[in-house]
């Protein structure tokens, strides 16, 4: 990804600033500065209570899937795509405080050609069984149905997304107010949580383009036409050196490249529960490093300088993806979380308080950061002597 265009070449931006500008002018609802749109009570019409609904997918893991389940045979990465979907909404709400009681509707569109109905048996599988673990740690999110559409003259091979609604008391809320003298605890979205079955290499739901195009080879272009966009130049189509099934070797313990990149993305809600129910009187803002990734907080953060140098250490995968692109660190921390994947504002006193919380559930947690006062919005990324300011 030595060319700054590469991956708006392939049909995606990590800074979606066309998407931004069509919608400049929409309501941003009650709270302008809220990690999700906040709208009043509609449902009830309480004014003491408001709604938020909130919309996401997999993204291209998807596509990911369909190579690397076609490749083995391996079911279980649908069951995978499964929590990709549900986590990148859910944990996007609970940035905003709400972590119990939400409804949720799946959107699936496949070629069925391609995508036979073993695979959608398995999404569903894979989101009862994601949903049951929530439920074992408190956490209710409740299946209100869906819609499942055979639409080959448009989707390729399958698009999963859901739907999530919730209402809460407007006293439940967390709306970012980010503060001068805040530090910034960085939770890991990789290793091994209490309530993981297997190690996860953090890659989440975003950058799965870069990441697979720039990391597997030549050898998948023939093989799977239907995995990718034809508009695209040829040259960036799986130009990366390696396979699906490499063995990366990650503390004594062999797992498939292809299996890697696909860990299902690692929800926070487990340990939010108790980090909100401890401590949300002293959280100043709750930042998920999705679309954007460390330059996410920007669009939350006026007239602030968010200074990170001291993020959690980068895990296999991305050194992986940074080796394979040849993709400079500017740009890397502009796509992927680089491990650090959720991110609390918080004061000095309740830090500790909070990383023992996820310390708690075997995930690693530090201070990461500060905030200072500064005339614009601005993130100031230190790592290896060199500052990189967005």
């Amino acid at each position: 990804m030595k060319d700054p265009k590469k991956y708006e070449l392939r049909g995606v931006s990590a800074s979606k600033s066309d998407v931004h500008k069509a919608i400049k002018g929409l309501d941003k609802g009650l709270f302008p500065l809220a990690f999700c749109k906040i709208m009043p009570d509609v449902v009830a019409g309480d004014p003491d209570y408001v709604n938020i609904m909130h919309a996401d997918t997999a993204g291209t893991k998807t596509s990911l899937a369909y190579l690397y389940w076609k490749e083995t045979g391996d079911m279980s990465v649908w069951e995978g795509i499964a929590q990709d979907a549900i986590v990148m909404n859910l944990d996007d709400m609970a940035c905003v405080g709400v972590i119990d009681d939400i409804l949720i509707s799946s959107t699936i569109g496949r070629n069925r050609n391609l995508i036979p109905g073993e695979v959608i048996s398995a999404i569903i599988t894979g989101a009862k069984s994601f949903l049951s673990m929530l439920s074992d740690h408190g956490v209710m999110v409740h299946m209100s149905g869906g819609e499942t559409a055979d639409v080959g003259d448009i989707v390729r091979t399958i698009d999963v997304g859901y739907t999530t609604f919730a209402r809460s008391h407007k006293d439940k809320l967390i709306i970012n107010d980010i503060k001068d003298g805040n530090v910034i605890v960085g939770i890991a979205g990789y290793g091994q949580s209490t309530y993981e079955h297997n190690y996860n290499g953090g890659m989440g739901s975003n950058g799965l383009t870069s990441a697979r195009h720039d990391v597997f080879g030549k050898q998948y272009y023939d093989k799977y036409p239907d995995s990718f966009d034809h508009h695209s130049p040829e040259e960036l189509i799986y130009s990366g050196s390696r396979s699906l099934t490499d063995k990366i070797d990650i503390d004594g313990q062999e797992i498939d490249l292809g299996k890697l990149v696909l860990s299902p993305t690692r929800t926070f809600l487990p340990l939010l529960k108790k980090v909100i129910d401890n401590y949300k009187n002293s959280i100043t803002g709750m930042i998920h490093n999705t679309g954007g990734a460390h330059t996410k907080v920007k669009k939350f953060a006026p007239g602030r300088r968010i200074i990170k140098d001291n993020l959690l250490p980068i895990p296999p995968l991305f050194n992986i993806i940074k080796e394979e692109s040849g993709t400079e660190y500017s740009e890397m921390f502009q796509v992927f979380n680089m491990g650090t994947r959720l991110e609390i504002y918080t004061d000095t006193a309740s830090a500790q308080g909070i990383i023992d919380i996820c310390n708690s559930f075997s995930i690693d947690a530090q201070i990461v950061g500060y905030v200072e006062e500064a005339p614009e919005s601005e993130v100031v990324i230190k790592h290896e002597d060199v500052a990189y300011t967005y």
